[in-house]
């Protein structure tokens, strides 16, 4: 959807664990769509690309120059050891050839390293550049002298940084200062019920995520420093996102995953963070991470879909904040309007759906007071968790399996966090978006019942 500006199942990803010959569920980046790089090399650009693909293919054979991309959906953050027995054995790509990682390097300098030496090749002709970092994802692995900075840091555990943060929200008027701190019956354990070494445990877990944190912080300094020193930031565009919630799984005691998992790494508070250590967040310090919004990745609730966003390069790095509805439909259409280039309709004589997207850029030069319209209608199904947004109101389903009846009620406008359902308060409302529904699942030609499930829970 981000690079397309269109529509996940139209682009291919129905599901992104899954692979078919069913229209938008085919798992692999769809020829229906034309892609940023394909669309700027086209235009004159150079095209470069580090980190992570997982949609299927590879990336040096979708309009980019120069890559080294991580194929897969995850990997260790300094050898060749797979986290999922699933994943190929030589899991990256430079250029188009399949190659192992240099052992030893850590992927967020690994990558920045490879970006910049894509950067320094250039002779000034404009570029694209698409830097889709790994960290913090699981496994969390950093050096000590990142997450040793926090030591101490998170000991008073998860339910006091989810209300610390929800306070320091309010604070920084983000929320509105009447929010009334949110209760999910979420299961966990509360902080209070661990003996000393499981909050040991947990406690750095933290530690060691935001170390990887302030690595990625590092780097992308790195960048913006070798954009100044060759006086091109200042004729650059930059955007800079997190690509969902906060992860709650536990790969390391997964059903399906886990046993794998715990026969190459360990789980000792010694080595965590280390190579051979594989630990997530899990679920209550996930929560706190999305707090005050309601659960976290996986799921169609604003915890597990909004994402922080920051522009830098249009309107004069003007300092504001906005809660102005987008997704990343928007991005890719924003671009091309920026730009002042026109989306192609063939490539490579194959007819293109045309983005969805609308272009924020009006609204970012402030020639518009939105950037939807009040009835604006955006929808998302993946693997059957779904959600439909119209104004202020939102229908989520988060039960498996998919069922139309099981959808609830939201007015995001007066209730953030999500926790009281309307369906039987606002009927018309209600049957009006799942009208609006049924049109979106007719078109995007969903099937259900949903072909696979990922279980990472």
């Amino acid at each position: 959807m981000l690079l397309s500006g269109n529509d996940n199942h139209v682009a291919g990803i129905g599901i992104q664990a899954f692979s078919s010959s069913n229209y938008g569920y085919e798992g692999i980046l769809s020829d229906r769509v034309a892609i940023l790089p394909e669309v700027l090399n086209m235009n004159g650009y150079q095209t470069y690309m580090v980190g992570k693909w997982h949609i299927g293919g590879d990336p040096y054979y979708r309009g980019f120059d120069k890559t080294f991309a991580l194929l897969p959906g995850a990997f260790s953050h300094y050898d060749n050891s797979k986290p999922i027995i699933g994943y190929p054995d030589s899991a990256f790509s430079e250029n188009g050839k399949k190659r192992l990682w240099d052992v030893g390097k850590y992927s967020s300098d690994f990558y920045t390293d490879k970006l910049i030496d894509f950067l320094d090749t250039n002779n000034k002709d404009p570029f694209f550049a698409y830097a889709s970092f790994t960290s913090p994802h699981w496994p969390l692995q950093v050096d000590e002298k990142y997450s040793n900075k926090y030591k101490g840091k998170y000991d008073e555990g998860y339910d006091v940084l989810k209300m610390n943060r929800f306070n320091r929200l309010k604070d920084f008027n983000i929320i509105s200062k009447e929010s009334v701190f949110p209760i999910f019956k979420t299961e966990y354990s509360s902080w209070d019920k661990l003996n000393d070494y499981e909050k040991s445990i947990e406690s750095r877990k933290m530690e060691i995520y935001a170390g990887m944190i302030e690595n990625l912080d590092f780097n992308v300094g790195r960048i913006i420093d070798f954009l100044k020193e060759n006086n091109q930031y200042d004729n650059t565009v930059i955007l800079f996102m997190s690509d969902n919630g906060a992860a709650g799984e536990d790969f390391y005691y997964n059903n399906i995953y886990g046993d794998y998992i715990q026969e190459n790494f360990n789980y000792d508070y010694e080595d965590m963070g280390k190579p051979n250590s594989f630990i997530s967040l899990g679920i209550g310090w996930a929560e706190a991470i999305t707090s005050p919004f309601r659960l976290y990745k996986g799921f169609t609730t604003a915890g597990g879909m909004k994402s922080p966003l920051i522009i830098s390069g249009v309107n004069d790095n003007k300092i504001s904040l906005s809660n102005e509805f987008l997704s990343l439909l928007d991005i890719a259409p924003s671009i091309y309007d920026l730009l002042n280039i026109k989306y192609p309709r063939f490539l490579n004589k194959k007819e293109l759906y045309s983005p969805i997207g609308e272009s924020i850029i009006p609204y970012l030069k402030s020639k518009s007071k939105n950037i939807h319209k009040d009835d604006y209608v955006f929808a998302f199904e993946h693997s059957g968790n779904s959600f439909l947004k119209k104004g202020e109101w939102k229908i989520i389903n988060t039960i498996q399996p998919f069922n139309v009846s099981n959808f609830e009620l939201y007015n995001i406008k007066n209730d953030i966090s999500e926790i009281t359902n309307k369906k039987n308060i606002n009927r018309k409302i209600y049957n009006d978006l799942i009208d609006e529904w049924n049109n979106y699942s007719k078109s995007r030609r969903l099937i259900f019942p949903t072909p696979y499930v990922d279980n990472l829970k």
